[in-house]
């Protein structure tokens, strides 16, 4: 069964939640293929129920202790632009389309998701743009990020952030 995995790592992003249960975007990813989706909801008020979302399998949960095997058997991983969800979806070596949540004050996440898709390792969007996302992703343009230099993502994340 095709798998979309959706991550909001420790936070709270209900308009992430809420826009990808809605039923433009449940079309625009049945519309692909995508059959079931698995949402990681952290501290958000959300927590949607199983019957929720018509014409899709649903799961949800808030936390577990790992979230490693959720993310090897999706066929995409959706996540929030945090810095850790990025880089284990990255490692996991599943096609990324991060929603970089814009009503953050100061918030780095447009700079962290612009950076890694120009390097072409991953997609990004926002809230607002999430269907028309899904509906004209190529995800064969994708290019791999390689795991195991965590210097080089330090450096990276310094370049991305304007830190060097």
């Amino acid at each position: 069964m095709k798998t979309v995995f959706v991550t909001v790592g420790t936070t709270s992003f209900d308009e992430l939640i809420e826009h990808i249960t809605s039923s433009e975007v449940v079309h625009a990813l049945k519309a692909r293929g995508y059959e079931r989706l698995v949402l990681q909801v952290g501290r958000g008020s959300l927590l949607p129920a199983a019957d929720s979302c018509t014409h899709i399998t649903l799961e949800a949960f808030r936390f577990k202790d790992s979230i490693a095997e959720d993310m090897k058997q999706a066929d995409l991983i959706i996540s929030h632009a945090g810095a850790g969800s990025c880089l284990e979806a990255l490692g996991a070596g599943k096609p990324l389309l991060v929603v970089v949540n814009d009503k953050l004050m100061n918030n780095h996440q447009m700079e962290l998701a612009r950076q890694l898709h120009l390097d072409s390792h991953l997609l990004y969007c926002t809230c607002s743009t999430l269907t028309e996302t899904l509906s004209n992703m190529d995800l064969s343009v994708l290019q791999p990020f390689l795991p195991g230099q965590p210097k080089n993502f330090a450096n990276f994340l310094d370049r991305a952030l304007g830190v060097q």
